[in-house]
């Protein structure tokens, strides 16, 4: 099965991903570069590292939070 390729606007999927790929993690105290870096090592993520802001990071880092708990 082929993975979805996801881009910037995918904040739930790339929450779910993150949530499964650092779970011991807990993303309430992640700072905004160590989440930049973390979606970029993502093996599906395609987007561009710097099309990101604040606002898309911390919607990804809402997301996180819901699944991580």
């Amino acid at each position: 099965m082929e993975t979805e390729k996801i881009n910037w606007i995918d904040v739930l999927e790339i929450a779910i991903q993150l949530n499964e790929k650092f779970p011991e993690i807990d993303p309430q105290w992640i700072s905004f570069p160590d989440l930049h870096k973390k979606v970029n090592e993502l093996n599906n993520f395609i987007g561009d590292p710097n099309k990101s802001n604040e606002k898309i990071l911390e919607a990804i880092q809402m997301h996180w939070i819901e699944e991580y708990e």
